[in-house]
Parts: structure tokens; C-alpha cells; sequence
């Protein structure tokens, strides 16, 4: 799929599902609270299918697929038919409209947890946390080596690289030293402190990644598969043998290897390759051939496929499944709080920020890597989604939360000017949080 389509297919898909299972909360919670319902729609705007049901709410689906909403009877919105007086909102004792303001973030965490809980069920598959360092980094002047194996990240210990990265990118919002334990190649544990004190303020967490300059080591220069009846399988190559040189210039990993074989080929297509192959070394002569693969252009090829990289799936029983969904639901929502009052404070920048183009786009990368890594996605925007309603900013949850704590306190509701003063400074803070994520985004796209 075309990545712009694919980005607003997968993000209707996102705000669709989770919207509307947020509304759904409302919903639940009102009728059994015994507060008459009006409309439940599953998107907005105008209907293209509608029934009502005998108890008078109307069910709809709208033509804008971007959430939905519920609409409940009460008297701030127009008159109230006396004999419905007692199923109206405001009627309600003020420990049932929190509960069912409370229930929409209430049903986000709970869509969270069960998101989790099915990506460890399906297995999320990941790749190890075997990392290199670019040149003259702060990662590699801290002492960072091709080939090294995270082991933990400031005391938490990590098995893969997605959990290596979290703890890294939660650190790197701080900008404090952080500790990191790591294995050599030889098996060697020591240990690494990178100065993330030293990062300059007022940078994004993509800026701080490119300075701290760790990533995953490249795939080492060994032959997965041979294919037969191509050259490499025709000179004697076979699959477990490394790649030591080709035409003299040395390989250090399998990227650099790939790269080579156009472009000596281009200059002549028999190519002296050398592997190591059971201690020993083997001289081979590979002659190339030029082959169009998927319909691409004509290129220079040898036949050979990598060994794949070193992956860390997690794959967990409904138990233990469950188990390790409270974990990543309690420890990402810790990460945002932190990352929320870091921003604050101004101890991390607001170009963390990202809005609708920014969630699009990893929408559709997650989805591209497979269901898992979509349900990790959905889990991670349905915790957001429940974290950010709980902000006591008017208009949102939160801010209706807010005035009936303050009811129930002092016995009597917040005035009506105080309530409409709220709801003008809660708009003009959405509107600024949603201006500031989207000026993010575009420059993250005019940047890249």
C-alpha cells in the first residue's frame, strides 16, 4: 500500500477503535447508572445506517470514521421531559457522573491491558540488543563496541532491543548519566556510563539518538543460503561461511558486503572472494551475473542470502501473557508522567510532542511488521489516550472529574461562570497542545 494511503487507512483504523471503545465506556457506565442515553455513534456527521432501539437511544453509523460519540440526556442541553427528570446527568448523584466521566479513560486502560495481553499471546518478535557505536559518538567514546550485547539500562535489565531503546530514550529525556552493563564479543561483562548530562538542552529525542549514535549491529558477513544454480552456489560458496574479503578490500559485516558486489562487479564480474569456512580459509572465484529480481532494474548479483539477525521474541502462555501485560502498561504510563512532568519542569523539550501525522505514520509502520507490533501500537495510543482524558484540563474527562471533585468537597456544584471559564482556557490549551504537535510534525517531515 502507497505509505500516505497506508498511513490514513491505519489511522482511521486507530481513532475508529479506540475512540469509539472509549465512548463505549461512557456509554455502559450511564445505562447502568440509570442514565438515559440518546444516541451511541460509531464515527460523525451524517448517518449512513440507523435503528433505535425499544428503550428509545438511537444507534448510528456515521460517515466521518474518526471515533464516535454518546449523547445522554441533560438539562444543560435543553429542556427535560418531567417524567424523565430522574434519568437525566445532572440528576445523578455526583459519584455516578464521575463514574461515568471516569469510565472512558476507565475503558482505555482496559482496551491497554487486553491489546498487551493478545501481542504476548500472538509473540512479538524483536531483535536482540546486540548494538554498534558510530565513529567518534558519545556511545562509542564511552566505550561502546561492535558486537556488544546490552545486558541492562540504569539497573533494568533488557533481552531485547525495543526494551533497550525505551529505557535509553526515557534516560535520554532527563539528560542525565546513565549506566549500561554490556558483553563483549568475547564474553567480557563491564561496564559503560554514557554523559547524557553533556546533551545540549532543548532537543528532541531523535536529535539526542543521533548524538548518543547507538544502533543495532549490522548482520554479520555470513552466508545464510546459497542459492543453487547462481553464481555463489556455482564457485563452491555454502551457507555458514563468512565473508572475509572480496577482491582484497576486507568486509566487516553484511551491509558493506552487499554493497561491494555491485561495485566491483561493475568493474569486472569475476570476483575473488575469500570465507572462512570451518578455520580454514578458501579462496573461491564468483562470477556475477546482472539479473532483474521483482520486476527492479538489472543489477549485479551473486546468489547469497544473509544469516538472519539474532531475534528476541516474546512469546508468553495466557498467564504469564498477563502477567507481562500490567508490567508494560504500568511501566509505560510511569514513562509518560515522566516524560509529561519533564516538560513541565522544562528538564525535556516540547518537540517531543507529536500529533496526527507523526501517529499515521508509526500506524503504519507497525502495521507493516505485523499484527503484533500493530496491537503494541494501539496499546501504546489507547494508554496515551487515557493518560491524556485524565489531564485536568477542561473539556477534557479530566476536567469534568476535576469540578465534580470540587462538588463533592463543598457540597454544591462549580458556578456556571467558573465552568465557562474553564471550558474557554481548557479550548485555547487544546488547541495549542494540537497546534505545537502539529508544527512538530512538519518539521520532522521538511527535516528528514
Amino acid at each position: 500500500m502507497n505509505p500516505f494511503f497506508g498511513s490514513v487507512f491505519w489511522l482511521l483504523v486507530t481513532l475508529g477503535v479506540l475512540v469509539t471503545f472509549h465512548e463505549f465506556g461512557h456509554f455502559w457506565v450511564a445505562r447502568r447508572c440509570g442514565v438515559k442515553v440518546l444516541r451511541f455513534s460509531v464515527g460523525f456527521g451524517r448517518a449512513i445506517w440507523k435503528r433505535t432501539a425499544r428503550d428509545g437511544t438511537e444507534y448510528q453509523v456515521a460517515m466521518i470514521p474518526l471515533g464516535g460519540y454518546v449523547k445522554m440526556l441533560d438539562a444543560r442541553e435543553g429542556d427535560v421531559d418531567p417524567a424523565l427528570r430522574d434519568q437525566e446527568f445532572t440528576a445523578k448523584p455526583v459519584w455516578k457522573r464521575i463514574a461515568i466521566v471516569a469510565a472512558g479513560p476507565g475503558f482505555n486502560l482496559i482496551f491497554t491491558l487486553a491489546a498487551f495481553w493478545a501481542m504476548f499471546m500472538l509473540g512479538r518478535p524483536d531483535a536482540a540488543p546486540v548494538v554498534t557505536a558510530a565513529p567518534h559518538s558519545m556511545a562509542a567514546e564511552a566505550g561502546i563496541r561492535p558486537g556488544d550485547r546490552v545486558l541492562s539500562v540504569g539497573g533494568q535489565r533488557v533481552t531485547t532491543w525495543t526494551g533497550a531503546m525505551d529505557d535509553l530514550v526515557d534516560a535520554l529525556l532527563g539528560r542525565e548519566p546513565l549506566s549500561m552493563q554490556v558483553r563483549s564479543v568475547d564474553g567480557t561483562e563491564r561496564a559503560i556510563s554514557l554523559p547524557l548530562d553533556r546533551l545540549p538542552a532543548g532537543q528532541d529525542v531523535g536529535q539526542y539518538l543521533d548524538t548518543l549514535g547507538l544502533s543495532l549491529a549490522p548482520a554479520a558477513p555470513i552466508v545464510g543460503t546459497a542459492m543453487p544454480g547462481l553464481p555463489a552456489a556455482k564457485a563452491g560458496m555454502r551457507a555458514g561461511d563468512r565473508i572475509v574479503s572480496v577482491n582484497g578490500i576486507a568486509v566487516d559485516d553484511y551491509a558493506q558486503f552487499q554493497k561491494l558486489i555491485p561495485e566491483q562487479a561493475a568493474k569486472s564480474p569475476s570476483l575473488a572472494v575469500i570465507v572462512q569456512r570451518n578455520g580454514a580459509t578458501v579462496p573461491l572465484t564468483v562470477v556475477a551475473e546482472q539479473a532483474s529480481l521483482e520486476g527492479q532494474p538489472a543489477r549485479w548479483v551473486i546468489g547469497v542470502e544473509s544469516q538472519p539477525r539474532e531475534s528476541a521474541i516474546q512469546h508468553y502462555g495466557p498467564l504469564k501473557a498477563f502477567s507481562a501485560s500490567f508490567g508494560t502498561t504500568w511501566s509505560s504510563a510511569a514513562q509518560t508522567f515522566r516524560m509529561i512532568g519533564k516538560m513541565l519542569t522544562g528538564e525535556a523539550s516540547t518537540k517531543n510532542l507529536s500529533g496526527v501525522i507523526g501517529i499515521a505514520q508509526v500506524a503504519n509502520q507497525s502495521a507493516s511488521m505485523g499484527p503484533a507490533w500493530f496491537l503494541n501500537f494501539l496499546g501504546m495510543v489507547s494508554l496515551s489516550l487515557c493518560i491524556l482524558n485524565l489531564l485536568p484540563i477542561p473539556l477534557l474527562d479530566g476536567g469534568h472529574l476535576l469540578y465534580y471533585l470540587i462538588e463533592l468537597v463543598k457540597g454544591s456544584p462549580v458556578s456556571e461562570r467558573t465552568m465557562i471559564a474553564g471550558q474557554y482556557v481548557g479550548l485555547a490549551l487544546l488547541f495549542m497542545m494540537m497546534g505545537l504537535a502539529f508544527y512538530n510534525d512538519l518539521h520532522r517531515i521538511l527535516l528528514s
